[in-house]
């Protein structure tokens, strides 16, 4: 086994896992979810005067960020999700799996 110092002068000698195949619509919503309930709790403490409206302006923009990333997902959608060939789960070409 490789040291740690010889890894990080040789990246290349590395050993780095394949990416993780996910469906982004979902990890972007819930991202998109977390800030609306952000949105909440800012709106919430804005009208008992506890705070400012900087923590709304934060969430609302971090709710249209959201959407665009919505956007970018729904036109790289057959990039990210196209089978891999030779992967795990995929069928063969002959079709029989």
């Amino acid at each position: 086994m490789a040291s740690i110092v010889s890894l990080l002068l040789h990246p290349e000698r590395r050993r780095a896992a394949p990416p993780l195949r996910v469906d982004l619509r979902r990890v972007i919503l819930g991202g998109i979810a977390a800030w609306v309930s952000g949105l909440v709790v800012a709106a919430v403490l804005l009208a008992t005067g506890m705070t400012t409206s900087r923590g709304v302006a934060t969430c609302a923009v971090g709710i249209v960020l959201g959407g665009v990333g919505l956007l970018w997902e729904r036109t790289h959608r057959d990039d990210y999700l196209a089978p891999v060939p030779g992967e795990p789960g995929e069928p063969s070409e002959t079709g029989r799996g």
